[in-house]
């Protein structure tokens, strides 16, 4: 089946739109910032946090850039406005960073301000290796200018727990993933269980440090590891929360982790950029094919 789904993958790119959207629509909320905030509105409703991402990535003139931050500032105000339980989510590279590294930054901080004054969140997502360092650095200074800012690390980075043991302290939100993009063997773990060791030798460390955790996954072995250690290290409730990305199926796992009173977060993604976010998580994560073919034979 991994095999079949990787080939459906790599062809993707060459389909039509209508031929892909279907395996997008489960897990994008959206073209438009109204559909967008329906989805998080009945999120809410149902008990979850969300955080909410304009989907693209490596902006290519400063327009552009700018652009996209006026978007999530609009983003911003909007959650602020209707009282959504939201934060949003960035990619550097989609504010400038790798075209303009100032502008990118300036941007970054432009959106750290707006959400000061709205009191909403503001994470910095993780990108490739190149944007390691520098994404680290830009938060710690975004920190200055807004408490809720948070960032990602990536479990299959060999640096990452050295990441962790340096960036922590009471202010910290810091979300784990596992780490969806093509690295070299030279810095990146290969192996799915070492990567979910890691995973769990980092939480240990986040958890029993300063920091607030975020803990991303999809996996469920790997979410019953997490409950385990949370269990056995007794953390309080609001030391961490659960997150997943909208639409991925998780049977009825995430009201299993409300009911014992943790805080689940869905990451909702929406935008124009569709088609493209849609090819690029289709070859990271081949699997999502069989989901949506599973549910056209359940028709």
């Amino acid at each position: 089946m991994f095999a079949f789904n990787s080939l459906i993958a790599g062809l993707i790119p060459y389909f039509p739109k209508w031929f892909v959207r279907p395996f997008a629509k489960p897990y994008v909320a959206g073209e438009s910032l109204d559909e967008a905030i329906d989805i998080v509105r009945d999120l809410n409703k149902k008990g979850y946090a969300a955080t909410m991402d304009i989907l693209g990535e490596f902006v290519e003139s400063t327009d552009e850039a700018n652009q996209i931050k006026d978007d999530y500032a609009q983003v911003i105000q909007r959650i602020a406005e209707y009282g959504l339980d939201s934060t949003i989510s960035v990619k550097p590279t989609h504010l400038g960073l790798g075209l303009d590294d100032a502008l990118g930054e300036a941007n970054i901080m432009a959106l750290a301000q707006s959400g000061k004054d709205y009191g909403v969140g503001v994470t910095i997502d993780m990108e490739n290796s190149p944007y390691t360092s520098q994404t680290f650095d830009i938060y710690k200074r975004a920190l200055s200018i807004h408490d809720n800012m948070g960032t990602v690390i990536q479990a299959y980075l060999y640096r990452s727990l050295d990441d962790i043991k340096s960036l922590d302290s009471p202010r910290l939100n810091l979300r784990i993933c596992k780490g969806i993009y093509k690295e070299s063997p030279e810095i990146a773990i290969q192996n799915r269980t070492a990567i979910n060791d890691n995973y769990v030798e980092m939480a240990k460390t986040l958890l029993n440090g300063d920091g607030y955790a975020c803990l991303a996954t999809h996996d469920l072995s790997l979410i019953d590891r997490l409950e385990a250690l949370i269990e056995s290290e007794n953390i309080p409730s609001d030391r961490f929360e659960f997150q997943v990305l909208y639409g991925v199926p998780m049977g009825k796992r995430l009201e299993a982790l409300k009911a014992k009173g943790y805080k689940v977060r869905v990451y909702v993604p929406f935008g124009e950029a569709w088609f493209e976010y849609s090819v690029r998580r289709l070859k990271e994560n081949p699997k999502i094919i069989s989901y949506v073919m599973g549910n056209w034979f359940r028709r």
